[in-house]
């Protein structure tokens, strides 16, 4: 049973999110970190954006906050978010990875160590390659990789990275990823 959903996206990525996330139940249990590439210093209100589209709650990530079930989890800009073993967030003001903080592949790495099988990674639309070597110890570690078909995003370098670099288990388009993503979490 799997006990976590991350999510990674730049570029093009906003409204498949805001789709994928209107779209999910208001019971969905899985809690949701997400990773979008903003500019530096840039004040977001992805949160607030998100917060519109979705019954589950929704906010920017504090450090050492525990993770808790049906709730949507921003990375704030600037900071890279992991997971702790004990399944609380922690900030890092590390380098940026591929360029960028915070990274996905930073969130999909430390997600994927402590979640293992029980870990389902999504990559959406962006313009680089960040994500392919977290997703790749996501699928090491036997946690379940989802990206979206390329050919339905604006900016396809980042779905087709994660692609050549992970023999990922779907490339599907949006309304797939939300057929799955509720699928795996109905009660039994």
């Amino acid at each position: 049973m799997y006990k976590m959903l991350v999510i990674g996206l730049s570029a093009g990525g906003m409204p498949l999110v805001k789709q994928l996330l209107t779209h999910l139940p208001n019971d969905y249990s899985l809690p949701i970190a997400i990773v979008v590439h903003l500019p530096k210093d840039h004040q977001s209100n992805f949160d607030k954006v998100l917060d519109c589209v979705t019954n589950l709650p929704v906010s920017i990530v504090h450090d050492k906050e525990p993770i808790v079930e049906g709730h949507v989890y921003i990375a704030p800009p600037s900071y890279h978010l992991l997971i702790e073993q004990n399944h609380h967030f922690s900030l890092s003001e590390d380098k940026p990875v591929k360029s960028v903080r915070p990274s996905i592949d930073v969130l999909f790495s430390s997600a994927a160590e402590v979640f293992e099988n029980d870990l389902i990674a999504v990559i959406l639309s962006g313009a680089n390659s960040d994500g392919a070597d977290g997703m790749a110890l996501v699928k090491k570690l036997g946690g379940l990789c989802i990206v979206l078909n390329p050919a339905e995003t604006e900016f396809n370098t980042m779905p087709n990275a994660v692609i050549k670099a992970v023999n990922v288990d779907y490339v599907v388009s949006i309304e797939e990823i939300i057929s799955l993503l509720v699928c795996v979490d109905e009660k039994e």
